[in-house]
């Protein structure tokens, strides 16, 4: 008891202070107090993949979970985007959104949390997933999809997307990433008015985002996917009950699809991105979800269906 007493004293403040502090950027983007950044380090492109002196077959922006705190990193050290560069040369990727910050402004670069980073790296993550619930929050929800909207729409544009081109917008999402994908539909139809496809990989997300604009979204999971679980019970949204939210108006209107990639794991050595754990077919883990993806975006020809 006493253990639990001190644990509670020392995370409790920690919890508050974090509850408090993931409002602040939003509000600052609200008020236009500071301006969202573009622009990205040295040496880093706006895009891999296709050349940019020819229209590739599609865009592809990756919005990873809540271990994204610089433009660089990704859960898996980059496997996934690396994976599907190699095996799909015809697109041209974005890895470098922060799905997390509505001013782009990735966190570990900030002074004070990278002072944090070496001494509390826990809290980089709570940063992280109290901007999910901030982004899922009704009151502030409107304002969260227009600020990471359009950091998308920015970045796709400065890796040479043309609105009006015809050319598809996939947005592959993982975990809190769904989130920001689902809440972003909207803005992108209205700057780039782009084709537009969503696969959510162990999707958290609210369920409240209208994705009407979406051309369909393709939900990748897991029954051992106990966290992307906890999203459909705690989200009353994503109850069926709910008819009217976006998720289950969505879901009537066929523009839902499952794909179970069982026995894969949220995260751990048998997540969906394992590049250890292997199927009874010989592929591992990270070979199979690259497999679907690939294949989604290649089976839809969602080209000109704009409307």
């Amino acid at each position: 008891m006493n253990g639990f007493l001190l644990w509670a004293i020392v995370i409790g403040p920690v919890l508050l202070a974090e509850g408090l502090l993931a409002r602040y950027e939003l509000l600052i983007y609200g008020a236009g107090w500071r301006t969202p950044t573009s622009e990205l380090p040295a040496g880093v492109p706006y895009a891999r993949g296709a050349a940019p002196d020819r229209p590739p077959d599609a865009y592809l922006v990756y919005l990873d979970g809540i271990g994204k705190r610089r433009v660089r990193d990704s859960r898996d050290g980059g496997q996934l985007v690396k994976a599907l560069l190699t095996r799909a040369p015809e697109l041209r990727v974005l890895g470098q959104v922060q799905p997390y910050s509505p001013l782009a402004d990735p966190l570990a670069d900030r002074p004070v949390w990278a002072w944090l980073r070496r001494r509390a790296g826990l809290l980089l993550f709570l940063h992280n997933v109290m901007q999910i619930f901030v982004a899922a929050d009704h009151r502030y929800r409107p304002l969260y999809n227009r600020a990471v909207g359009s950091q998308i729409a920015t970045q796709l544009q400065l890796a040479g997307y043309q609105p009006d081109s015809g050319i598809p917008v996939v947005l592959l999402s993982y975990s809190g990433g769904a989130q920001v994908a689902t809440g972003a539909v909207d803005v992108l139809h209205t700057r780039l008015r782009c084709p537009l496809l969503l696969i959510t990989l162990g999707g958290f997300h609210n369920g409240a985002n209208d994705v009407a604009h979406a051309e369909h979204l393709h939900q990748l999971t897991s029954a051992s996917d106990r966290i992307e679980r906890v999203g459909t019970w705690m989200f009353p949204q994503r109850w069926r009950l709910l008819r009217r939210s976006g998720w289950n108006q969505a879901r009537r209107a066929g523009k839902v699809t499952l794909h179970q990639l069982d026995p894969a794991t949220h995260v751990g050595p048998r997540s969906y991105i394992s590049p250890t754990a292997e199927l009874p077919d010989g592929r591992t883990h990270l070979d199979r979800t690259v497999d679907t993806v690939l294949t989604l975006i290649r089976q839809h020809h969602i080209i000109g269906k704009i409307d």
